[in-house]
């Protein structure tokens, strides 16, 4: 006994041994803050994540031919990299010690940053405890590459960077595109070359059929990486939006999901609403809820839309306002007003829109309000979902808006889906038809119709529709616009 040593610090790195080289998820739980800043916050996902890691490291201690790369596509800030460039690594090799990694990022600087906390966690004094026979070679220990007495190592280079000479039993790529730079034809072509040309040629000779190329990023393009393997066919494909869609994938990690959000702690509503912000609805679409927007692939060809102050002399035929209402303050949804108006020329003019998240009689005090600003030229349409609680919505708020012109509009089963009931508007955004007032809103009302149907929100879209086919109605109704 090593005097002054307690025996029971024995016992429990005996214990932590034990249960941690052979659980990778208890693993992270254990050795997190010993190298990391911030605090441990499980979530669902993380144990997910590790079961699908450990489940392909199983194979590969077991010289298992490998049945399929794995792509995970997951938002920022959801502990991605720790789990899978960080810490996976640490992992694998209290289990095989000569284990060789190959690990990315889209540069040089992000890459050495995740290799340099790699090696802090194995430096750290519980890790040398619980794990004494993983030792770093003295003459072969630099950021970008370090070396286990063993054999293992960590070798990190950046996307597209040289890779010559080394190999590995595993290939790991953490974010190879550059956010800022995702668009960029260039860099998605040097991307897909280095990924399907040279990368894959760097495993070891003896595991070509058994080393995994482990894929986890934002999904930023449609012709990204994530694409590219998927394109290839033959992968364990994981995605998790930070809001519950219908792209959650495996489908049954949907029941996961806590109020729709993937991790209500580390990213409440109020992170994701600060992200859209920051992010933009296109923006927001890939990295967040992954699902990448092509370029024009929305039915919307919002760039066609004019920005520009009407004509003083401008006449108008008829001016709306119509209200997609929700009812759940911060739950998710928005109400959304929008101030539509159609001239003598047969042109339509996005007049104004006023939206936010409000709990019942918060809203119905905006759109009163709104009512009040508008004037009572204007005439006022709710939408009436479907179904009696609908019904009685509706008619709430058209009550309240006594001395107004003032109407529910109900939507049908028929009418109910929401791309259809936008169609008619889009055709005319799409032959330059519909012009905008310049306002602080227009950004977000353009970059809602450049994502729909795939964006977070789609009250703005809804409105517009549902104004577009009043004014266009009463077009019809007329006999058509004199030329």
């Amino acid at each position: 006994m090593i005097a002054g040593v307690s025996p029971h610090l024995f016992e429990e790195t005996d214990l932590i041994r034990s249960i941690t080289r052979h659980d990778f998820y208890e693993f992270v739980a254990e050795f997190f803050e010993d190298f990391a800043s911030e605090e441990f916050i499980p979530n669902w996902h993380i144990p997910y994540l590790c079961s699908i890691l450990q489940e392909a490291a199983e194979r590969v201690f077991r010289r298992e031919p490998n049945p399929g790369d794995i792509v995970v596509n997951i938002p920022p800030g959801t502990t991605k990299s720790t789990v899978c460039s960080i810490m996976f690594p640490a992992w694998v090799w209290t289990r095989m010690p000569e284990a060789q990694f190959i690990t990315s990022s889209y540069t040089n600087s992000v890459a050495l940053d995740l290799a340099l906390k790699c090696r802090d966690l194995v430096w750290s004094e519980k890790y040398r405890r619980c794990f004494p026979e993983i030792e770093l070679r003295q003459d072969q220990h630099v950021k970008s590459y370090f070396r286990t007495t063993a054999g293992g190592c960590r070798y990190t280079v950046g996307v597209g960077g040289q890779v010559q000479g080394m190999h590995g039993h595993f290939l790991i790529v953490d974010d190879p595109i550059d956010p800022e730079r995702a668009v960029s034809e260039v860099e998605l072509k040097t991307v897909a070359r280095w990924m399907s040309r040279t990368l894959p040629t760097r495993k070891v000779a003896t595991y070509k059929q058994i080393a995994p190329t482990i894929l986890v990023m934002q999904r930023l393009h449609l012709q990204d990486p994530s694409q590219l393997l998927l394109d290839r066919g033959g992968v364990q494909h994981i995605c998790l939006p930070g809001e519950l869609t219908e792209d959650v994938n495996p489908p049954e990690l949907a029941d996961q999901y806590v109020d729709g959000l993937l991790d209500p702690v580390k990213m409440p509503r109020s992170v994701l609403d600060r992200l859209l912000e920051e992010l933009g609805e296109v923006g927001y679409t890939g990295q967040v809820l992954q699902h990448p927007i092509p370029e024009g692939g929305s039915i919307f060809k919002a760039d066609l839309i004019t920005i520009a102050t009407p004509p003083t002399d401008i006449i108008w035929q008829e001016i709306i306002r119509y209200w997609d209402k929700a009812g759940t303050p911060g739950g998710g949804k928005r109400t959304a007003g929008v101030k539509m108006g159609l001239d003598r020329q047969g042109h339509y003019w996005i007049l104004h829109v006023v939206k936010g998240q409000w709990g019942m009689e918060q809203r119905e005090r905006h759109i009163r309000q709104t009512a009040e600003v508008d004037g009572r030229g204007v005439r006022v349409f709710v939408e009436q979902e479907p179904g009696s609680g609908g019904k009685d919505s509706a008619e709430w708020t058209v009550k309240g808006l006594a001395g107004f012109t003032a109407a529910a509009d109900r939507v049908g089963q028929a009418e109910g889906n929401k791309i259809a009931r936008a169609g008619p508007y889009a055709s005319q955004v799409n032959i330059g038809n519909v012009f905008m007032v310049p306002g602080e809103w227009n950004r977000e009302y353009l970059d809602e119709l450049r994502v729909f149907p795939q964006g977070r929100f789609s009250d703005q879209v809804d409105g517009s529709s549902g104004a577009f086919n009043k004014l266009f109605r009463k077009k019809i109704m007329a006999g058509g616009w004199p030329k």
